[in-house]
């Protein structure tokens, strides 16, 4: 038989049965404890490391009868944990774009909107490497695995697993994106030399001319 998906097995156990009912509505120590037939410590203990994890807070308290309450709810960080359909709507949405546009209208469209999404982000007015380093974290927050690199006094950024990689088999041109992004945030042209197979390989090549112009003597 082979083994279920991380999600599937997480949601399975215990904790994951906490989630899915936080998910649904806030509850306190006793409802959860009702619900799943544990005792009250053992549910505290859970609760403890899903607060931990950042994936459960204390929301405010609840009276009754008794002792008032704390009540449970999800973190906004939870929502990483549950099955999302970004993959397979971006997948339809660029075969829609493909059929509608030529390919340069398509990569010109990639460029434009890998620069809006850089513009979440406030590049530094400082020397390249800081630059770059910003490039690198934006990479990693959107989900990728990226290093920077030097040698012989030129960088690149090498990735190891690229936030897009579900779709970029199917559309290559979604490369292009990422390129927009980068020459943004870095102020130099970075164009990319990606493994359109799947594995989510790439790496991000600098103009070195460029590269010379904004390095000090």
């Amino acid at each position: 038989m082979a083994p279920l998906p991380w999600n599937q097995r997480f949601f399975a156990s215990t904790r994951g049965r906490i989630v899915a009912l936080l998910r649904r509505a806030s509850r306190t120590v006793d409802e959860l404890a009702q619900a799943l037939d544990l005792t009250d410590n053992a549910v505290r203990a859970h609760l403890a490391t899903l607060e931990r994890d950042g994936f459960v807070r204390q929301h405010g308290e609840r009276r009754g009868s008794g002792k008032p309450a704390f009540v449970y709810d999800l973190a906004p960080e939870a929502e990483q944990l549950f099955p999302k359909a970004y993959g397979l709507v971006l997948n339809q949405l660029l075969e829609v774009l493909n059929q509608r546009l030529n390919p340069e209208e398509l990569v010109a469209l990639m460029r434009q909107v890998g620069r809006r999404i850089a513009e979440q982000w406030s590049a530094p007015q400082s020397d390249l490497p800081t630059r770059l380093g910003l490039a690198v974290t934006v990479l990693n927050e959107l989900g990728g695995l990226a290093e920077l690199e030097q040698a012989d006094g030129t960088y690149s950024i090498r990735g190891y697993s690229c936030p897009l990689a579900a779709v970029v088999p199917g559309h290559p041109q979604i490369c292009r994106l990422t390129e927009a992004m980068l020459t943004e945030l870095v102020g130099v042209v970075v164009q990319g030399q990606c493994d359109c197979n799947g594995t989510g390989r790439c790496l991000f090549l600098l103009n070195m001319q460029q590269c010379l112009a904004l390095t000090p003597p």
